[in-house]
């Protein structure tokens, strides 16, 4: 038997796992074999989805079930035996996972993270893998565990409800430093999470594996809305059974193990502080929910309550950890134990990417001031100044305003999908009250056959917050859109939710970043894959912000006459390249199958003008766009892609040398684009009839453009094909015409010969083999390109 010859599974099968197994691992409960860590980023292509590869490990050693402490990348025979090390340290450091392995099969490579000075990597033989046991006590060493309770409780099991259901990794390292962080007696701890990522989840094994190695005996989990603690209480937490209660109307009982409650339950203004019925000591775990919001500041009835349980540990989890003059979550807590941000979290396929669709409306670019005399609906004067986008439906009401935004929600969704669920992000009650009414106007269709397609959902409204439950449940179709203004910022578990409409003046990041965040969560049953952001007020200019980690894959402003109805279709001729380096494939589009507080109630009327008679339209044409660093850029397009063009090809000749002498353009063409040139874009400003090699020359250099077509017929004039047979010759003519139609990139696949017209003229096969195969029909390409490219520049 040839080594060399046999393939990484046989390798593995022959000489890794054997070698694993004889040094004390049990098959059964320790060795995890090409374990999935990712689901595979959502790539979008207009209204079309394709998944990502998933991550996967070839080994992950486990000392307990979810207690993961080695890592091995395995390779063939044909890689040396440290080929896969940088492959296994990345995985490594992302599982947070000390020691990493590389194998091909003749021995082990071996870099051990606890290792501060010395040899910290080295290569072992087959027979040196080290036992459960050996690299159990250096993990102890490494992280602190010096003493038999301390590892009682690190090493306490992980709920399981016979489901099969798991961690996702990020949830289990989050869980892992924590209980890790409380056994060495931690008292103040801070977990940051983006939305959507299971922080309920990770909450409930924290407080799980706590309680049953009895480190923590009784548990407060506090919030601050009564949908939190609906869903907390209805979702994972239901499996405390007898050992859960929810405090509800200030009433206490001792009894119990784990409680949930409201802080405003707890505590009111009036002094009546229910939380003093408990001692300070009955409680030894307080999780704060959401404790952006209120735990941070000193002043605030959550501090009171955790101040009161000054003797338990504190753990907060939030997605938007809030620094300010004022506000600091890190002076409370400290710096986050675990951080899995937005952006992760979209790489990883386990949030939904989304769309920009800015709309910017010339009284809020330019402002409003009212001509001389001008009666407001009541037949008051309006005081004469310049309203702004601040002033707009806070100070002053422009019917015609809100009106325009309605007709643009309505025309978006009308060309995407009218039974999305929408949230409309208003500035406060009145305004979502008012959005409801123009919205109903603007789809009276809809609204005549179902009066719930349009709900106003905000904390004064009985009848909406009754139907808040049916907004987040995937299964009821009504009600579509929600119009709110606080009370649907935070906690709402919005899975189908597809289009967030932002005409709210936000200027909190925090904020941000939570309403961002009712839109990302995915449900592929449903058909929710990825959703998009209308904003009317410029909010997104927050992505500019270094705070902000989670980029959209598309941002797209629109002008005065332009149809809102085909956004979601517009894609781009570039391909999209997964993390292996390869193209991703885009299947056809598929067929899918009692709360309190929140929003922001006025002491009374607020007095807002009202007017009308205002004649409101949409401006600006201009696209901005994200460049490789996640900045928006701010020059010129043409400026833009010019000196990212020139800062890898210095002059023209440069250019063509490389794009002459490519095996394939499409390689040319990634390269530019990873180095932020947006080919898509160019083809909106230049000409979509222009293909990459045209547009390049054009703008960096200052080239004639050829449109397509004219590069196709001025080498059907040349007529230099005539050397082929006859079906050759036919094939390269519709090859041509292919061209002209859908650019080069098309017709450098093979794939291009299963599509209209070229699958007329015969099977793949049959016309490969009209060239004599596939090498001559290869090379017959190659030729067809330089023809091509023969009167460029």
């Amino acid at each position: 038997m040839n080594k060399k010859d046999l393939s990484e599974s046989d390798i593995k099968a022959k000489f890794i796992t054997p070698a694993i197994l004889n040094s004390g691992w049990d098959e059964q409960t320790q060795l995890g074999r090409e374990i999935f860590f990712t689901d595979g980023r959502i790539y979008v292509k207009g209204k079309l989805t394709a998944r990502g590869k998933r991550k996967f490990a070839d080994y992950i050693l486990f000392y307990k079930p979810n207690v993961p402490i080695a890592i091995i990348e395995a390779k063939d025979n044909k890689h040396s035996v440290r080929g896969g090390i940088q492959q296994a340290l990345g995985y490594g450091n992302t599982l947070d996972i000390p020691f990493v392995f590389s194998s091909n099969g003749d021995g082990f490579y071996f870099h051990d993270k606890t290792v501060t000075e010395g040899e910290i990597e080295k290569e072992i033989s087959l027979e040196e893998f080290p036992s459960p046991l050996e690299l159990w006590t250096k993990y102890k060493r490494y992280k602190g565990i010096e003493s038999p309770e301390i590892e009682e409780i690190v090493s306490q099991d992980y709920f399981q409800d016979g489901s099969g259901r798991s961690p996702r990794y990020y949830q289990q390292n989050a869980v892992n430093r924590t209980i890790e962080a409380v056994a060495k007696k931690q008292q103040r701890i801070i977990l940051v999470m983006a939305t959507g990522t299971g922080k309920t989840y990770t909450a409930f094994q924290i407080i799980y594996r706590l309680w049953k190695s009895g480190a923590k005996k009784r548990i407060l989990f506090l919030a601050d809305r009564t949908a939190l603690i609906d869903q907390t209480a209805r979702g994972d937490f239901r499996h405390f059974k007898d050992a859960l209660t929810i405090i509800k109307k200030k009433k206490i009982d001792t009894a119990y193990n784990v409680y949930l409650a409201l802080y405003q339950g707890l505590s009111d203004s009036n002094g009546d502080d229910a939380y003093k019925q408990f001692s300070r000591e009955f409680f030894d775990l307080v999780i704060i929910d959401e404790c952006h919001r209120g735990s941070a500041k000193d002043d605030s009835k959550w501090r009171e309550i955790l101040e009161y349980f000054n003797t338990a540990t504190h753990i907060g989890l939030t997605a938007t950890p809030k620094e300010t003059t004022e506000v600091s979550n890190t002076e409370y807590f400290g710096e986050p134990i675990y951080t899995y941000s937005l952006k992760q979290g979209i790489d990883d396929g386990f949030l939904a990417p989304y769309k920009v669709v800015k709309v910017t409306l010339d009284i809020d670019a330019e402002g409003w001031r009212p001509p001389s005399g001008f009666l407001d609906k009541d037949g008051n004067p309006v005081e004469d100044r310049i309203y702004n986008r601040t002033d707009f439906d806070k100070n002053i009401v422009v019917e015609e305003r809100r009106k325009i935004v309605a007709a643009k929600i309505t025309e978006f969704l009308k060309g995407y999908d009218r039974f999305a669920k929408t949230i409309v992000f208003c500035i406060d009650i009145e305004h979502a009250e008012g959005m409801r009414s123009a919205l109903a106007n603007a789809n009276a269709d809809l609204f005549a056959e179902n009066s719930k397609y349009i709900m106003q959902i905000t904390g004064d409204n009985e009848e909406g917050k009754r139907e808040l439950d049916n907004f987040i449940n995937p299964t009821e179709t009504y009600p579509v859109i929600a119009t709110t203004s606080k009370l649907m910022t935070t906690g709402v578990d919005a899975q189908t939710c597809k289009l967030i409409v932002l005409d709210s003046n936000i200027g909190s990041m925090t904020e941000f970043k939570q309403i961002i965040g009712r839109g990302t969560r995915i449900n592929e049953e449903y058909g929710k894959t990825y959703f998009t952001i209308m904003d009317f007020r410029n909010v997104t200019n927050l992505f500019a912000d270094p705070d902000f980690d989670g980029d959209p894959v598309m941002i797209k402003d629109v002008g005065e006459d332009e149809d809102l109805s085909g956004t979601e279709e517009e894609t781009t001729e570039t391909p999209i390249i997964d993390v292996d380096g390869e193209e991703v494939d885009f299947p056809e589009r598929p067929e899918y199958p009692e709360i309190t507080g929140g929003g922001e109630i006025v002491e009374g009327p607020r007095a807002k003008i009202r007017v009308d008679g205002v004649r409101v339209k949409i401006v600006n044409e201009r696209v901005q766009y994200l460049g490789t660093d996640g900045k928006i850029i701010t020059e010129s397009l043409r400026d833009y892609t010019k000196n990212s063009v020139t800062k890898h090809y210095k002059t023209l000749d440069e250019f063509l040398n490389s794009w002459n002498n490519a095996e394939k353009k499409k390689a040319i063409v990634n390269e530019l684009e990873e180095q932020g040139v947006f080919f898509d874009a160019l083809q909106d400003e230049v000409g979509a009839a222009f293909d990459p090699f045209d547009l390049i020359c054009h703008v960096a250099f200052e080239s004639k453009p050829l449109t397509r077509k004219e590069r196709a017929d001025n080498v059907k004039k040349r007529n230099y094909f005539t050397k082929y047979g006859e079906q050759a010759q036919k094939v390269l003519q519709s090859l041509l015409d292919k061209y002209a139609q859908d650019g080069l990139i098309t017709i450098e696949s093979t794939e291009v010969l299963k599509l209209d017209p070229l699958n007329k003229l015969g099977t793949p096969m049959e016309l490969v083999n009209a060239f004599g195969g596939k090498p001559q029909y290869i090379k017959a390409i190659k030729e067809l390109e330089k023809e091509l490219y023969k009167t460029g520049a």
